[in-house]
């Protein structure tokens, strides 16, 4: 997980990379693969269609304003991190955190990544570390609001699978900076600690994101929509451990990838909220976890 080291009240990932459950997969792969080195799949992406505008800034980590393609201006605004970002500690394997009250605080960043304003939470809309690794807060003011007051929109989340070779910004409010590369592949399982995650996003190598960069918006550089929510990577090597997930294929080998991470898709949240940004996890097409 990608929380900093500073901040963080729950010490068990701070420095870098992600979270997901021991291995209890069978391991027929080979030990470790070093970090992929192969080149980018198109030339260097282009920032034409990225800044920090919509970004916003945790305690411990980043995340951003985001809004459905459903979503109206009158709708309360909602800000997406990671699970492991939740202000109340990683959730459990296979918990899920529905309404839960909130009062957390957001520093909302411009284009050129000032902090403009603060935003704050109403409420957890939604969190969880299982199959995918997201909290959604639900803000006391809507889109209208925020655009009214600091003539900022939020970021559009895509509602499609997103594609390999596509060319990513990862944009961290936390430090205010970006890391520029390209979707590598998918990962049937990434595992990671105590959590596994489902059809995770592998960056190339390029994009070597740090602690604090946890929750940053994974934007595609040419839409400006969000693709994914930056959660993890590999930082020594070892394997299936906290800050080291592996990857384990539908035949359970595993493979390790030092150097490399990864973020979480989010095409798959739209479906599950309904008029007014209302959560519904009854909705068809609606796959998030549970409670």
């Amino acid at each position: 997980m990608r929380t900093p080291l500073v901040a963080t009240l729950f010490a068990l990932v701070i420095t870098g990379a992600g979270m997901a459950p021991a291995v209890a997969a069978p391991v027929s792969a080979p030990a470790t693969v070093k970090a992929d080195v192969r080149p980018a799949a198109a030339t260097a992406p282009t920032l034409k269609a990225v800044n920090f505008a919509g970004t916003v800034s945790l305690s411990n980590c980043s995340g951003s304003v985001i809004r459905f393609p459903s979503s109206v201006d009158s709708d309360p605004a909602l800000v997406m991190t990671n699970g492991h970002c939740l202000e109340t500690g990683f959730p459990e394997p296979g918990e899920v955190i529905v309404g839960q009250a909130s009062s957390r605080s957001f520093g909302l960043l411009n284009a050129s990544a000032t902090r403009v304003g603060t935003l704050r939470a109403s409420k957890v809309a939604y969190s969880t570390m299982t199959d995918t690794d997201v909290t959604l807060y639900q803000l006391t003011t809507t889109y209208a609001q925020i655009k009214s007051s600091y003539n900022i929109s939020a970021l559009t989340l895509q509602d499609t699978h997103p594609v390999a070779g596509t060319a990513i910004t990862v944009v961290s409010g936390y430090w205010k900076r970006t890391y520029a590369c390209n979707v590598d592949g998918f990962v049937y399982r990434l595992k990671e600690g105590d959590w596994t995650w489902k059809d995770s996003l592998r960056y190339t190598s390029a994009c070597q994101t740090i602690g604090g960069t946890s929750g940053s918006p994974v934007i595609d550089n040419s839409t400006g929509k969000v693709v994914a929510v930056n959660n993890t990577g590999n930082e020594d090597g070892e394997r299936c451990t906290e800050n080291n997930p592996c990857e384990v294929d539908a035949n359970g080998n595993v493979t390790v990838r030092e150097g490399i991470n990864y973020a979480e898709e989010t095409y798959q949240i739209a479906a599950c909220f309904g008029a007014g940004n209302k959560l519904d996890l009854s909705r068809s097409g609606c796959t998030l976890p549970k409670p």
